[in-house]
């Protein structure tokens, strides 16, 4: 199969090279203006593929797509927001030599207009879809898979939040510049209206059940597909509203401002400024190489939304993965249908499953409804990762009344001075080995209450669910110190991680921040706990470790 990759040297057409570079069976024509862009970008990979640079002008590109007949012709260029007054050229061109086509097209309008080559397309028997990426494919796919069992819903919202390391392209950012602070059509309350684009924002958090949530992240309103195509497939729908959230938070509230010049006609267009846009985003980076996406369905009394968690390179991939997925499919036989159109029913997210898996991506799926009201805090903040768990961890955290445990635990203290004087404040036990212990906990209506005894020393603390910017943690007070935790499962152990803590409400700095490793498990039927407690530059303060059992 000859593929040719308009934009095949760029940062998603690139990324779909390397997708696809231990595929012996593929000839990918790495295509560009930049004809010694394109060689030097071959000439850096090694695969099963063949790799072969060539120069290409999308404008004029007839003749040569003549000369080369590619089977498939992927445009990864763009921007597609402003192609001009003949935005299907090389669409036409595909079809007429013969070829199919997919983009990886991020324009709302150029995704809906490419119905205008169905008859084209048809006549030909090939097939030209558009779209084919993150948004509108993925989160479609998605929808489907929430919608499935589900009575009824009204709302539909999506976001994607790139790591700061992800690194973009011009063209990507040339993209958001072009409607930045301008009119966005989405739907809302059962009404087409104008929001603005990167200006108007949402607040969420992406917490894939049972792993470390991605910090409350502002989503900026975009101008994607989404917004149309999910309408035609959700007639029922009354909103509709899609979102970019760049970290760091710094760089997107400087964005933002600078879209509410826009808005407020002070600047005319944010285009001007894309490159310098595009240096600072990938030149100015820090935070955790960790990126994200939701999709949320909301009906009247109950909300599914599925979430996404990508560490390091990983997510940088996705943006390229349906067109992954298409030529895969085009490989085993499984041509999609011919025809122009927006391909966001073309993959269903079980297409996606093995591509995200390769690269340890994971996603998970939670449920807010009557029912899930009255769980416990650990089954709300765990959701489906909490039936994971080893079975006496499980029955240890979803008890919603009060109760007791008893057991036995070895406790270690530091050896330093200032390791025994915090430790000796905040009442940690003694040190000592087969320590009677007792825990008590009690549920009360924002949370529980722990209890904890052993020998002679009680010392206390209460948990509770997060909220706001820690939204989808476990808050553990002692006194006026707050400390927030994810809680993580592995292997059917739970961990507690620590995310950050304040004081008072005022938050402290994490570099300063005690240092815990804290999990349970279920070794020998019973609950088993290992909990290790230290400070910067002073060491442990207190290890305990043990195991409980019902009184």
């Amino acid at each position: 199969m000859k593929v040719l990759i308009v934009g095949g040297y760029g940062t998603f057409g690139g990324r779909l090279v390397d997708l696809l570079l231990g595929e012996s069976r593929l000839t990918i024509f790495v295509a560009g203006r930049n004809l010694t862009a394109a060689r030097a970008f071959s000439a850096e990979r090694q695969g099963a593929a063949t790799l072969v640079p060539l120069e290409l002008d999308r404008s004029n590109c007839g003749a040569l797509l003549r000369k080369v007949k590619p089977d498939l012709v992927v445009d990864a260029s763009g921007p597609f927001q402003v192609y001009g007054n003949d935005p299907y050229k090389l669409v036409r061109d595909s079809l007429a030599v013969g070829s199919n086509y997919i983009d990886l097209a991020d324009g709302a309008d150029f995704v809906a207009g490419i119905s205008v080559l169905n008859d084209v397309a048809l006549q030909s028997g090939r097939f030209a879809l558009s779209g084919m990426s993150s948004f509108p494919v993925l989160t479609a796919a998605v929808v489907r898979k929430l919608a499935k069992g589900m009575e009824s819903f009204d709302e539909i919202a999506a976001g994607i939040a790139p790591s700061p390391y992800a690194g973009v392209g011009l063209n990507v950012i040339r993209a958001i510049a072009s409607y930045s602070g301008k009119p966005v059509k989405i739907l809302e309350d059962g009404v087409w209206r104008d929001g603005t684009g990167f200006f108007d924002s949402r607040r969420y958090v992406v917490n894939v059940p049972g792993e470390v949530p991605l910090r409350s992240i502002r989503f900026a309103l975009t101008d994607v597909p989404d917004i149309k195509v999910l309408s035609w497939d959700w007639r029922h729908v009354k909103s509709i509203w899609m979102g970019a959230g760049p970290t760091p938070a710094l760089l997107h509230s400087l964005l933002w401002l600078a879209a509410g010049l826009v808005k407020m006609r002070l600047l005319p267009s944010l285009l001007p400024l894309a490159p310098l846009m595009n240096w600072v985003i990938n030149t100015v980076r820090w935070g955790e190489h960790r990126g994200g996406m939701f999709v949320e369905v909301k009906g009247p009394t109950s909300k599914r939304s599925w979430h996404l968690l990508a560490e390091g390179e990983g997510g940088s991939y996705i943006p390229s993965m349906a067109a992954e997925a298409i030529i895969r499919k085009c490989l085993a036989g499984q041509r999609p249908k011919s025809g122009a159109r927006s391909g966001h029913l073309d993959l269903e997210l079980e297409d996606y499953a093995p591509l995200l898996a390769k690269h340890g991506i994971k996603t998970g799926i939670r449920e807010e409804n009557e029912a899930t009201k009255s769980l416990s805090i650990y089954e709300k903040v765990m959701g489906e990762a909490f039936a994971r768990l080893a079975p006496p961890l499980q029955d240890f955290h979803r008890r919603k009344s009060s109760f007791s445990m008893q057991g036995k635990a070895e406790v270690v203290h530091g050896k330093s001075l200032a390791s025994r004087l915090v430790g000796k404040l905040f009442g940690f036990p003694a040190a000592g080995e087969n320590v009677e212990v007792i825990v008590n906990i009690d549920v009360v209506p924002r949370g529980e209450i722990w209890i904890r005894i052993f020998g002679q020393s009680r010392f206390s603390s209460r948990q509770s669910l997060g909220c706001g910017r820690h939204e989808g943690l476990i808050v553990e007070s002692f006194g006026p110190l707050n400390f927030v935790m994810a809680v993580v499962e592995e292997g059917g152990k739970l961990l507690l991680k620590l995310r950050g803590w304040s004081c008072l409400g005022l938050l402290l700095p994490n570099c300063l921040m005690p240092t815990s490793t804290a999990f349970e498990h279920g070794a020998e039927g019973r609950f088993n706990f290992d909990v290790d407690i230290g400070l910067p530059m002073v060491g442990r303060i207190v290890r305990y470790t043990g195991w409980l059992e019902h009184k």
